[in-house]
């Protein structure tokens, strides 16, 4: 592989500290989601709150606001617009009308074909979808990302030892749980969609941890006899380059799909970008450190 970074001697494990202080702020923000979302105060989107949403396209384009005040005076209160202009379509959504499920979706395209016949509106997909299969939907989410880092440590702590399980292990829930945090901050909607991209993240993140797990696991088997941080330091500065290449070709992908890919995918492929940075770090800044920590006490022979 082309070294675009030859012959680095970086502390990373002088920075580990300050490391751990930030990702312990991500992965308390991201905590916090998860209590928001289970007392059902986040943004949740129709998949896990319940509701319709309807998608609709028009001859041209209509201010959102009319479209909001023309659904206000039919009576349906509460009602999200999302402009997706690349697609030339509007989605409308209302959100955990569990008594009116059903009807919601007919009241809403009768209301724009009232008030904007002459646009001629053509129903694009309808979404209806109760609170209770919403609650369902959520925690079998939870669970999905539960199990997957579950396996992630006993896929590690197989092929290498315990530790590095616990190290992988860690690393992943960080990233999770800093993407996820990030989306409440910006209050964007946690949907099935971001849960598809979290699993993704995960395994992203697995896949650069083991990397580095790898070169470390054989420097102190073979290449060096020293102590623990200095094995890692030179583990990861000899990996250094592949992680850079990895990351940066992936990344200029998911920009790609930002940048190009339309409303639908907006969020997921946000959600991957911050997972490619997120999961780059950890690899170096969180996975390694914990072993470090382990090492250090003689767990992993070290001096």
């Amino acid at each position: 592989m082309i070294e675009i970074i030859k012959d680095t001697k970086i502390d990373f494990m002088k920075a580990r500290y300050v490391a751990f202080t930030i990702s312990g702020i991500l992965s308390l923000i991201g905590i916090f989601t998860l209590v928001q979302i289970g007392l059902g105060k986040a943004n949740m989107g129709i998949d896990f709150a319940g509701g319709t949403a309807v998608q609709v396209k028009f001859d041209k384009k209509v201010p959102l606001q009319d479209i909001r005040s023309a659904m206000e005076d039919s009576g349906l209160k509460g009602v999200e617009i999302q402009d997706l202009p690349s697609e030339g379509k509007v989605m409308i959504s209302l959100k955990k009308q569990e008594e009116t499920l059903g009807t919601d979706a007919d009241k809403i395209v009768s209301t724009l074909n009232e008030r904007f016949s002459e646009l001629h509106p053509v129903v694009d997909s309808t979404t209806e979808i109760g609170p209770k299969v919403g609650t369902k939907l959520r925690d079998d989410a939870i669970k999905a990302v539960l199990a997957s880092t579950v396996f992630i440590l006993l896929y590690v702590a197989f092929r290498f030892k315990l530790q590095f399980g616990i190290g992988a292990l860690v690393a992943t829930f960080h990233d999770v749980l800093a993407v996820l945090g990030i989306f409440y901050l910006m209050g964007k909607e946690i949907n099935l969609i971001l849960v598809s991209a979290l699993l993704m993240i995960a395994g992203y993140s697995l896949t650069d941890t083991v990397v580095v797990f790898d070169r470390i696991r054989e420097n102190m088997r073979a290449r060096y006899k020293g102590k623990i941080a200095d094995v890692i330091n030179l583990s990861i500065n000899e990996v250094l380059s592949r992680t850079i290449i990895v990351s940066l070709t992936t990344l200029f992908t998911a920009v790609a799909l930002f940048a190009y890919g339309g409303e639908v995918i907006h969020d997921f492929s946000l959600a991957i970008i911050l997972g490619i940075l997120v999961g780059t770090y950890s690899s170096i800044f969180v996975a390694s450190p914990v072993i470090a920590a382990w090492g250090g006490k003689g767990g992993l022979g070290g001096k």
